[in-house]
């Protein structure tokens, strides 16, 4: 189940250390793979962000790279992101602690490629995790893509951004200042909720939402699974767009 071409290597921040694949050479582009991993459907689109100009780190946070999806595989990916204290997947108003790690993968390689700034797509469960690597500067070309998380149980978990109150405000001034977010889903996607509500609110004008009609209730992986080509095309144009 290798990735084909992918340097896989490490990084540690704090007392969290994760896998990562990289590839490619330009700017950097940060993948952050949707439930229940680095499938081949997100190989492919990483690919294609490569193919673009861009260097590309996918982080691995759960699941088993390269392996093709299932219903079982689904589960238990569920489960690890359910109980694992990285992820805030219950909590209202909080910002996962995954974040900070992200934000520091993405400084170091900021350090080490240089460029206008980094971009990153999170899918799914990792949906948000963009927004909240905005805290930082160097982040200038965010996707959130069906963001997910946290789980919409109800309305208020279904509107929640996944952020503190201060990451909230500063990323707000980021958005304010002319940082544009890129938000995609499809619009009967239940797991998405009332969030791109919830985005206009926060961002304004700098929020940009790609939002497609969805052709039936399973409608989900904008960039994966349930692909679409234009959205696709329209997520690597904004990367080359801010970053090249």
């Amino acid at each position: 189940m290798a990735l084909d071409g992918w340097i896989k290597g490490s990084f540690t921040s704090a007392t969290l250390t994760r896998d990562t694949y990289r590839k490619g050479n330009g700017p950097v582009v940060v993948v952050v793979h949707e439930i229940p991993g680095i499938t081949p459907a997100v190989e492919r689109f990483a690919n294609e962000v490569v193919d673009r100009g861009f260097t590309v780190v996918m982080p691995d946070l759960v699941g088993t790279p390269g392996r093709e999806v299932s219903g079982k595989y689904l589960a238990s990916s569920m489960l690890k992101v359910c109980i694992s204290k990285e992820f805030t997947n219950m909590a209202l108003n909080k910002t996962s602690p995954i974040i900070a790690w992200l934000r520091a993968l993405a400084r170091s390689l900021h350090n080490e490629v240089g460029g206008k700034g980094v971009g990153a797509v999170g899918m799914c469960f990792s949906g948000g995790f963009a927004l909240g690597m905005m805290v930082d500067d160097i982040m200038i070309a965010p996707v959130l893509s069906q963001p997910s998380m946290p789980f919409a149980f109800n309305k208020a978990r279904g509107a929640d951004l996944n952020l503190s109150p201060d990451d909230a405000a500063v990323i707000a001034q980021r958005a304010s200042d002319g940082c544009q977010v890129l938000g995609l889903r499809f619009t009967k996607d239940r797991a998405v909720g009332d969030r791109f509500t919830s985005l206009r609110e926060l961002l304004g004008d700098s929020f940009i939402a790609i939002e497609l009609p969805s052709n039936k209730p399973s409608d989900h992986s904008v960039l994966t699974e349930q692909r679409d080509e234009a959205s696709v095309q329209r997520v690597l144009d904004f990367f080359a767009e801010k970053l090249l």
